[in-house]
């Protein structure tokens, strides 16, 4: 996990550390990750989501035989316990990745910040759908003001951040003592 951690930071960064030691990583991790990167469904516009999958699959996979090794025996409720939780995981982490891209959007707008560099056309690019999404299913046709829109998404993703959190916790404790 951490060996595929280092591959994914490094290609975020183009002229960072040695090829030599990016194709290393590159020939050890790849194999891996490219088998995650074949969904489509992973790639949502320019990011691609299947190196976080795949580290969730690694968890997951790290979690049941930490649990069989301590244990001595593990039944498919908790295996399915297990699943939610990286499931939650992923998915929360990408809630939360969406309202601290929104509250900087919303920061931005506020404080009349010069939004042309590439930072911010990254953040545009992200919060754009999201807000529109996001204020249609409310609205419909009617157009808001863009600090309103903003901030009916931040909540929205807020409430169903928590939401699903609570959800999640009885759901995978439900599971987790199925007898099977």
């Amino acid at each position: 996990m951490f060996i595929i951690f280092i591959r994914i930071v490094l290609s975020w960064f183009t002229g960072i550390g040695s090829s030599r030691f990016q194709d290393i990583l590159a020939r050890i991790t790849d194999p891996y990750l490219n088998w995650f990167r074949r969904f489509s469904f992973l790639r949502v516009g320019f990011l691609d989501l299947s190196p976080i999958v795949a580290l969730g699959v690694l968890s997951l996979v790290n979690r049941i035989l930490g649990t069989l090794a301590v244990y001595k025996t593990i039944t498919l409720g908790i295996i399915l316990a297990m699943v939610l939780q990286g499931i939650w995981a992923a998915v929360s982490f990408f809630l939360g990745f969406l309202i601290v891209v929104l509250i900087l959007c919303l920061v931005a707008h506020l404080a009349r910040l010069n939004t042309n560099g590439p930072f911010w056309r990254f953040v545009q690019a992200i919060s754009q759908p999201v807000i529109f999404k996001i204020t249609r299913i409310f609205v419909k046709d009617r157009i808001l003001d863009f600090t309103v829109s903003v901030i009916i998404s931040i909540v929205c993703l807020g409430i169903g951040y928590f939401a699903l959190r609570i959800l999640v916790g009885y759901g995978s404790g439900l599971l987790a003592r199925l007898p099977f």
